[in-house]
């Protein structure tokens, strides 16, 4: 779910080598790779990669080359989850929304080719089994709803040939065979685990079945999230709550408008490239980090739009991976860092 200009996963490190514990951050550098030694922690999560672009040598001379030759140095490996957290409905965004208060929420702008379809054909007999390990992987959510498909019967036809060891029917006989053509739809992201789950199911040798693309937008992957408070609040108050809960001391705006902010969209990071959706999702204010001097006029008097900086929109990203893994490993000890890594500072 990454973008194509991103860089994620593990960047430095033995992929087989165990760890006891990590640290999670939102920038690697060279203090925090000092306080993951310090705590024993020999994996490094990051929200920004550290290692953005092609490294050409490793001599120390700008601050990604010296914190990767610290990590190397400690033997702490270092892995990055960025634009493919930003772009899952729960992620970056959701934590956001959750910490303001904003519901329902949904995608701002979603990303394509994200939904495929699966179409298999089972015997009669083994439709609810193999409809069971789709479900269970993964296949036929649709929005609120879930063990969605579609299924019709029909008649196939083989002919079993020398080497095979059909389910049905004798090698060189044609064999007929009354058959469900079970159809779900599922994330692109889960694709390799819900074939898995196919094939263990189907009595099958040979298990015919197409996977083809969709237009269809997966309403929990893509770029920012709207939501709305139950109750508005007037700009004055926007801006204290923004101030309060991103725990910054000042917030960069556009004019204000008078008007009473309710409906609002979320980015965090820099996106003011939304502020264009966020106008036609009827947004009464628009929030996120690193807007330029000529972005602040996009808002063209339709929507109140405010920077509350890069770091201030993603600092509780660090306590959402946490959160997960504490989660998804009970038994793995995932530290947060105490080390502020805010390139930025007011006085």
């Amino acid at each position: 779910m990454q973008e194509s200009y991103d860089n994620v996963g593990l960047q430095v490190g033995d992929p087989d080598a165990e760890v006891q514990r990590a640290l999670v951050c939102l920038d690697c550098t060279e203090a925090v790779v000092e306080e993951a030694a310090a705590k024993g922690c020999g994996l490094i999560i990051s929200h920004h990669p550290v290692i953005f672009k092609g490294l050409k040598a490793l001599t120390g001379t700008d601050h990604v080359q010296r914190t990767v030759m610290a990590a190397l140095r400690q033997g702490i490996a270092l892995y990055a989850i960025h634009t493919n957290l930003d772009n899952v409905i729960e992620g970056v965004n959701g934590e956001i929304a959750r910490r303001l208060g904003l519901k329902p929420v949904q995608v701002l702008d979603p990303k394509p080719g994200q939904l495929r379809k699966l179409v298999v054909f089972v015997p009669i007999d083994h439709a609810d089994a193999v409809r069971d390990a789709l479900f269970h992987a993964g296949a036929g959510h649709v929005g609120n709803y879930d063990e969605c498909s579609f299924t019709v019967g029909g008649m196939g036809s083989f002919r079993p040939g020398p080497g095979s060891d059909p389910y049905l029917g004798e090698q060189g006989k044609r064999e007929l065979a009354s058959e469900f053509r079970i159809e779900v739809i599922y994330p692109v992201a889960k694709e390799r685990a819900i074939l898995k789950a196919m094939h263990g199911a189907h009595p099958y040798e040979e298990v015919a079945h197409d996977l083809l693309a969709l237009e269809n937008h997966h309403q929990g992957v893509g770029s920012g999230l709207i939501g709305e408070w139950e109750e508005p609040l007037d700009e004055p108050q926007f801006l204290a709550r923004l101030k309060e809960v991103f725990r910054i001391p000042v917030v960069r705006h556009s004019p204000l408008l008078d008007r009473p902010v309710r409906r609002v969209a979320v980015c965090g990071g820099s996106g003011a490239f939304l502020i264009g959706r966020a106008r036609a999702a009827g947004a009464d204010a628009f929030i996120t980090g690193d807007v330029k001097y000529h972005d602040f006029f996009l808002a063209e008097r339709d929507l109140l739009l405010a920077d509350v900086g890069h770091y201030g929109s993603e600092q509780y990203t660090i306590q959402l991976i946490q959160r997960w893994l504490g989660e998804k490993f009970p038994t793995f000890a995932v530290l947060s860092t105490e080390t502020v890594t805010d390139p930025i500072h007011y006085s």
